[in-house]
């Protein structure tokens, strides 16, 4: 084996392991964002703050009458409102309107904790009209307390005296994460009214409740004439799937006898609470677009490719005095409208899209309602939150007419049943929103399009045909296995053959090294005839590290994917057999690190959080040190002391790196590398033993016939393989490349 080929391998094996690192430690992005768990409280923005808010471009004036189709143009001047601040104040003077909401009288929650009813129940806050938390029925913080959950559900069902449910707070929840300019800021609550330019706050508590999930308040000038009366409810549909369709009905009404120009600002989705599994930043922002109507005039297609913005980069823009999130240059240059915008964590989202319910609102354009989307920060040091803030644009509310800026609102999983399939999500394509990207810096080196057919193809055989995530893992390595065999089983024979062909030419190979050894040049011509004349081909052990490089896309997406595909979320593996023994934790989550002995404190550790002895990784590296040892051809001992010293920090590689780098990843990887691993020795086992068999049969007939057979010595006349058929065209002309130079030379000299 020349110098070069070596250190080939070195850097092809060496690349093999960079690429989990890349995983775990490049694309992991951003650094560790505690955030502040604050218990909401009431708070009121300071009219001052409010005023001083910076206002967005203005939008071209539309009016909009109850009942009306198509907005008309605005009217071409509208009469000044009298000096003196505009003011916010509860509706409770309007018929049907009930006391102001405070702390002491919070507002009435929708939804319920019962699974079979709603998907959640949402609880609002007293200031802004806005949610103080959703407590989701289903999902939990924790596979334990989800465990809990399913054994009171189905002794419920037997008719059996339950166990306790966990506590509440138990639940999953979305909720108030920090603080902006001092005060908590409900999701999704209201910020400012711009009336003829001039700002009414109305984040404070200046609304009523007129029923569950339905708010008011009036603005009224400085001498106290009623002007607008405003809106803003929550509809949910009933039941557990129709309760994730939220509309956000948001209404002004105009109590005075001539048109006002009136524009709306309200906080968008912001930042969800981190994944306590996650060791990496999983919060991002996505967009959904709308092609131009002259190249989709029905403006149906949602497009969502290169929409998505990591955190970390939003925080840094709006550091940088950047804080425009829609439009950008991006959707400028390609004239897109938005349908819908979302943040997400790991697992869920919350977003805001057009109202569409065909056929009484057929558009899927959010415009109507938003016309920019900016990003402020808020929190404390050290534990930023990010929020955003919807600018709707400006209407002309006509005399006694009606102005409406509705949405859509979704709160819940990135689920692929829901999202695909529900509607109006999938006409939407809120789909979108899954992404199996560990990070956007390099989306095509995560393999996300094979991550996607990937969880098909699991989910096909977890529904299917073997009825566990666990066997459904292990069956992908199978298929993966079968698929790729006859690559794997050509390259061992083809480094099998290489192996002992090079260790009968190494006592050659050292008579050139010893006679050469002042002119590499020389040695390298000689040992390339010697190749040559031995029909053997340098670069042939290469294709034995194919199979393992097809399998290395296979890995990465595998595992982007386990790690965001919610139907992995504390999805223990093998039907649960190792938590019905005495509630042991090993296994019990695909989707987290198998925790063989939980510890009762994580321990933070550089690249990960250790929460956990974990099994599979090290058994992982026990059985690559078996192979090796036990199951790898011999050391040559033709090889040199540099080639023994470059095998045995392979081995190293695979033996420690390998298992060290993936500790923390998602048990549900571990699981497919080590059963791959462990199928792969009784591979190569079988693969061997043929390659025995073979040559034995060679040898007998050639001992029979006084020589190879016909095959055989067409076999060794010409290289197989399409790399070693290069390298021998690559090495004939560098060959005739040498004696052009010679001759040339030679003809130089005799002109001389």
């Amino acid at each position: 084996m020349t110098p070069a080929t070596r250190r080939l391998l070195i850097i092809l094996a060496t690349a093999s392991a960079a690429a989990l690192v890349f995983i775990l430690v490049v694309t992991g992005g951003g650094s560790r964002q505690p955030t502040r768990d604050a218990d909401p409280a009431p708070a009121t923005l300071p009219r001052e703050d409010a005023s001083a808010a910076a206002a967005p471009p203005a939008a071209p004036s539309t009016v909009e009458t109850p009942g009306a189709g198509a907005p008309a143009p605005a009217p071409a001047a509208a009469r000044p409102l009298a000096d003196g601040d505009l003011v916010a104040e509860p509706a409770e003077g309007l018929p049907g309107a009930l006391p102001p909401l405070s702390a002491e009288r919070p507002p009435t929650p929708l939804g319920s904790l019962d699974p079979e009813v709603a998907p959640y129940r949402i609880e609002f806050a007293p200031t802004g009209a806005g949610i103080d938390r959703v407590v989701f029925s289903r999902y939990w913080n924790t596979a334990t307390q989800r465990r809990a959950f399913e054994a009171h559900e189905r002794a419920v069902a037997r008719g059996a005296a339950p166990p306790p449910l966990p506590p509440d707070s138990d639940r999953y929840q979305f909720r108030t994460l920090g603080s902006l300019g001092g005060f908590d800021v409900p999701l999704l609550s209201m910020r400012l009214l711009f009336v003829e330019d001039r700002p009414v706050n109305l984040f404070g508590a200046v609304w009523s409740e007129v029923s569950p999930g339905r708010f008011r308040s009036r603005v009224r000038d400085a001498a106290g004439t009623p002007l607008l009366e405003v809106e803003r409810a929550f509809v949910v549909g009933e039941g557990p799937v129709e309760g994730y369709r939220i509309r956000l009905e948001q209404r002004v009404r105009n109590l005075v006898d001539r048109p006002l120009r009136v524009r709306w600002e309200q906080y968008g989705p912001g930042d969800l609470e981190r994944d306590q599994d996650s060791y990496i930043e999983t919060r991002r922002l996505h967009f959904g677009y709308l092609l131009p109507p002259d190249r989709d005039p029905a403006q149906a297609t949602v497009i969502t490719g290169g929409q998505m913005l990591e955190r970390k980069t939003v925080l840094d823009q709006t550091r940088a005095g950047d804080t425009s999130l829609w439009p950008n240059r991006d959707s400028e240059k390609g004239r897109y409208s938005a349908a819908w915008f979302g943040s997400t964590n790991r697992y869920f989202s919350l977003a805001v899209y057009a109202p569409f319910a065909p056929p009484q609102d057929p558009s899927r354009a959010m415009t109507a309602s938003v016309s920019e989307v900016r990003s402020q920060i808020g929190g404390l040091p050290g534990a930023e939150v990010l929020f955003t803030v919807l600018y709707g644009p400006e209407k002309v509310v006509p005399a006694g007419g009606t102005a409406s800026w509705d949405l859509g609102v979704f709160a819940g999983p990135l689920e692929r049943n829901l999202l695909f399939r529900a509607e109006p999500f999938d006409a939407l394509y809120l789909g979108g929103l899954i992404t199996y990207v560990m990070s956007t810096c390099c989306t095509i080196c995560t393999f996300a399009w094979l991550a996607n057919l990937l969880i098909v193809l699991l989910t096909f055989l977890q529904e299917w045909v073997v009825f566990d995530w666990g066997f459904a893992i292990i069956a992908l390595v199978l298929f993966v296995r079968l698929l790729l065999h006859p690559l794997t089983r050509r390259a061992q024979i083809q480094m099998t053959r290489f192996g002992k062909a090079m260790g009968a030419l190494k006592p050659e190979l050292d008579a050139l090294q010893k006679k050469y050894r002042d002119d590499p040049k020389k040695l390298q011509q000689e040992q390339m005839r010697l190749y040559r004349e031995k029909r053997i081909n340098p670069a042939g052990c290469l294709g034995g590290m194919l199979p393992t490089f097809l399998q290395m896309p296979i890995w990465i997406a595998l595992y982007a994917m386990l790690f965001f595909a919610f139907e992995l979320r504390q999805t223990p593996a093998f039907f649960g057999v190792f938590q019905q023994m005495g509630g042991w934790t090993f296994l019990g989550d695909l989707s987290a690190q198998d925790r063989f002995i939980p510890l009762s404190r994580p321990v933070d550790l550089w690249l990960f959080t250790l929460t956990g002895f974990n099994l599979l990784p090290l058994l992982m590296g026990f059985v690559f040190w078996f192979q090796q040892k036990y199951l790898s051809p011999p050391t040559s001992a033709a090889m040199s002391e540099e080639q023994k010293q470059q095998q045995k920090i392979m081995k190293v590689m695979m033996v420690v790196m390998f298992p060290v780098m993936l500790y923390a990843a998602p048990s549900g990887l571990t699981l497919y590398i080590l059963t791959s691993s462990c199928i792969g020795i009784v591979e190569g086992r079988i693969v061997r033993r043929k390659i025995e068999e073979m040559d034995a049969a060679r040898e007998a007939e050639e001992a029979a016939g006084g020589g190879p057979s016909r095959p055989a010595a067409k076999e060794a006349g010409k290289p197989k393989d399409r790399l070693g058929r290069l390298y021998a065209e690559a090495m004939e002309r560098a060959r005739q490349r040498q004696e052009e130079k010679k001759r040339k030379t030679k003809r130089f000299k005799d002109r001389n």
